[in-house]
């Protein structure tokens, strides 16, 4: 802001940030983008989701979606006047079933969304074999992908991110959406941005200049500096996110909330069947007013909400002193549920 890059940047993205973008994907993931015909900057990976959709997606057209997914999407989906397609994630492990899969798809699927890889609110990330079949079903039926990236540093457990556009035969039908909020810790900065074929970037393009017009100026300057940080960065980004990942999960055994243990992301999702409450919104409720500490309710991530009325979504990303107080809060829990054993 001082050097006064304050004007408006061009309206897909500030040259310098998206050839950072271009070299810093080039490294990680392997891919090889021309940052002038194959990169738009948006306000942020949700408008980068809506630009999409609106820009690829034709009234009628049905969207595979997986379920649970973060809330946007099959919104999205309607707004761009398409049919949204819900595919099951199966606890445990949070992965599909082939032949529901496989029967999602028609003459009328336009796309099929991998909602996140690492997922939100599951902390799945989906492994090769699943990545495959997906990318084998999109060119049997000629039909795109969208995938939301954006916690791609956020593993752990020696767990891998497989980019789905470097997967064979998907290059040219991923749109491979991300940003710098979680992976740089600045989600109020609101930059994002997508990567396609210079045919379907021309066409998002001026969707997004229609939508925001261009992502803030001085802070695209900012992320050619996010970009340029060495890997060492992001070894300890996962590291530091690793332990409160496990400092969360030792208070909610001693509480007895069971959870799935996460792959990716910095989420929790538990399971809250056993407490004897109704719905999600009914705990959530108990635990803001009674414990002090607010989670996410389950049924905000399901097309029918009462399929989500047996988890809630814990967040991790806070800071030190507030997990710790948040730690103190849920042990008041281990006297105050109501069990129903």
């Amino acid at each position: 802001m001082e050097a006064d890059v304050n004007q408006y940047a061009i309206t897909w993205g500030d040259k310098t940030f998206r050839e950072a973008i271009a070299h810093k994907v080039r490294w990680y993931l392997g891919l090889d983008i021309n940052p002038e015909t194959q990169i738009t900057v948006t306000c942020g990976s949700t408008e980068a989701m809506a630009a999409v959709m609106l820009a690829t997606i034709d009234a009628g057209d049905e969207v595979i979606v997986f379920e649970p997914y973060y809330e946007n999407y099959g919104p999205d989906a309607i707004l761009a006047g398409a049919t949204p397609r819900y595919v099951t994630l199966h606890p445990s492990d949070w992965t599909f079933d082939e032949a529901e899969l496989r029967q999602a798809f028609n003459n009328n699927t336009k796309a099929i969304i991998i909602i996140n890889t690492p997922h939100n609110p599951t902390g799945k990330v989906f492994n090769r074999e699943e990545l495959t079949l997906i990318a084998e079903l999109c060119q049997k039926w000629d039909v795109l992908a969208f995938t939301d990236e954006i916690y791609e540093h956020i593993l752990y457990d020696g767990t891998q991110h497989i980019a789905l556009g470097t997967l064979p035969g998907m290059a040219d039908r991923t749109i491979t959406i991300n940003g710098l909020s979680k992976t740089y810790s600045v989600t109020g900065w609101q930059v994002g941005y997508i990567l396609a074929t210079p045919e379907l970037t021309g066409a998002i393009r001026k969707v997004h200049d229609f939508l925001t017009v261009g992502a803030p100026a001085p802070l695209q300057r900012a992320g050619v500096a996010a970009m340029q940080l060495p890997p060492s960065y992001y070894q300890e980004l996962a590291r530091l996110y690793h332990d409160k990942r496990n400092s969360i999960l030792q208070i909610l055994d001693q509480v007895g909330i069971p959870y799935f243990v996460p792959q990716g992301a910095y989420y929790i999702f538990a399971d809250i069947s056993k407490f004897g409450y109704k719905t999600d919104i009914e705990f959530t409720n108990y635990l803001i007013k009674e414990i002090g500490v607010a989670v996410v309710p389950g049924s905000s991530f399901f097309n029918q909400p009462e399929n989500g009325n047996s988890f809630i979504r814990f967040c991790f990303s806070k800071k030190s002193e507030t997990l710790q107080t948040a730690s103190k809060k849920l042990l008041k829990l281990q006297s105050n549920l109501k069990l129903t054993f």
